[in-house]
């Protein structure tokens, strides 16, 4: 894996890998080079039978306090085809690695998850907040619109009215209604967040990853069809995972009432 300046990746136990964010200096602006280091990131460990897990984590006070305002002042002087080269090769590109990543992601998120932030964190399958959190699509109090996900996603997440609000108004949104509206899926103290992070990552990693694969796949796949679309699709995908290793291990696990232990086999 190459070099970066932006980020790191930590490895932990069980096959956790974890991508973190390293510029807490400037609260975690996001510029093209950043979001390029996470997109590699994650579509390297998406490819790594090693990984069986991906925590997405920031260093400092905030998870991301948005956009470089360096870099939109650069976009303002763009040509419409320089700025979609540069949102669809980077921004982009960093939202559908994480979110087609076939693997357990986890977004640990403390403190500002703006714009960017925040959009990179609903990609994650799961979101654990600590209980300073603030999450805000605040883009258009910019006069632009959340390119990276937040329009297809939230509405889906939390309602179409909530995420009206937090779109068309740029409403923030903090820890106990996050959890309320279901945002995240749980709110810890900030001391304790990585130690659950890692709580939670080591469950998913026991997971059978041709199974979790293929249920996530269908599930965002449902997103965008039809209840006879997914009926037709997830015929051959049942019978695939019939037929896995992981499914005789998963019904030798239950039948010797012991936890199973999967290989993606």
């Amino acid at each position: 894996m190459a070099d970066f300046n932006h980020i790191r990746i930590d490895r932990h136990d069980a096959g956790i890998a974890a991508v973190v964010v390293a510029r807490a200096d400037i609260g975690n602006a996001s510029s093209p080079d950043m979001l390029g280091e996470i997109r590699e990131a994650f579509t390297t460990l998406a490819s790594d039978r090693d990984v069986r897990a991906i925590i997405f984590s920031a260093e400092g006070k905030h998870f991301s306090v948005g956009a470089d305002f360096a870099f939109l002042k650069q976009l303002a002087d763009m040509s419409a085809v320089e700025v979609k080269d540069t949102v669809y090769a980077n921004f982009q590109g960093a939202a559908r690695a994480i979110y087609r990543c076939p693997k357990p992601t986890l977004a640990l998120v403390q403190g500002a998850a703006v714009t960017v932030g925040c959009e990179l964190a609903l990609a994650c399958d799961f979101r654990v907040a600590a209980d300073n959190v603030m999450f805000q699509e605040s883009w258009i109090k910019l006069g632009i619109m959340p390119p990276l996900g937040g329009t297809f996603l939230l509405p889906r997440i939390v309602g179409l009215g909530r995420a009206m609000e937090m779109c068309l108004r740029g409403k923030q949104v903090r820890a106990e209604e996050a959890l309320h509206i279901g945002l995240v899926s749980e709110v810890v103290p900030k001391d304790e967040l990585g130690a659950r992070g890692l709580e939670l990552a080591s469950e998913l990693a026991a997971s059978a990853p041709l199974g979790y694969a293929t249920v996530k796949q269908s599930i965002q796949r449902a997103l965008e069809s039809s209840m006879d679309a997914e009926w037709q699709a997830n015929l051959p995908n049942q019978a695939i995972l019939l037929g896995s290793k992981d499914h005789r291990e998963g019904l030798s696990a239950v039948t010797e009432k012991r936890t199973p232990k999967f290989h993606g086999e």
